[in-house]
């Protein structure tokens, strides 16, 4: 993992890196050194998205030949976002969380435009809608819409644009 850091500070090998890791990766992206991504192959990122040190990208094992994470054209993430597609299953009161694995794959879409703010935690299942604002520090629970801005814990809309 160093060196894939280490990499990702030169732009032309951080460019060939990043297209050859992802499902896709657009023309004039930026994944910065610092960003963490886990099964890039379930992970699609647009054309001149930005992605800020700190966030991490979390897709499933379980799903690596589906896109999992869509982030559309001309996105901004900022530094620390969290975005999840799963999450533990503990239903079962009788055995540790530990021993019960994982629930099943709900992919987020970030669409195009849109500003995710620095610290945001985006759970799975939620779409970000076109040129939505998601204020720093929001935990993100439910889908936004189109030209919205989203802010808090739970994320709500405060505002249309």
């Amino acid at each position: 993992m160093p060196l894939t850091h280490l990499l990702l500070h030169s732009s032309r090998i951080g460019k060939w890196l990043c297209q050859k890791k992802f499902r896709q990766f657009g023309k004039n992206s930026s994944f910065r050194a610092g960003a963490y991504a886990i099964t890039t192959r379930g992970i699609a990122i647009g054309e001149n998205v930005v992605i800020r040190p700190g966030t991490m990208l979390f897709a499933s094992p379980l799903g690596k030949d589906v896109c999992q994470i869509a982030i559309e054209d001309s996105v901004l993430i900022g530094s620390g976002v969290h975005v999840y597609v799963s999450n533990h299953e503990f239903r079962d009161t009788s055995k540790p969380i530990f021993s019960q694995g994982h629930s099943d794959i709900k992919p987020v879409v970030i669409r195009s435009g849109s500003w995710i703010g620095a610290n945001t935690i985006i759970l799975p299942g939620v779409t970000i809608g076109k040129n939505a604002v998601i204020g720093a520090g929001s935990i993100v629970t439910r889908s936004v819409p189109d030209f919205c801005v989203a802010v808090g814990n739970p994320a709500k809309v405060i505002k249309k644009l």
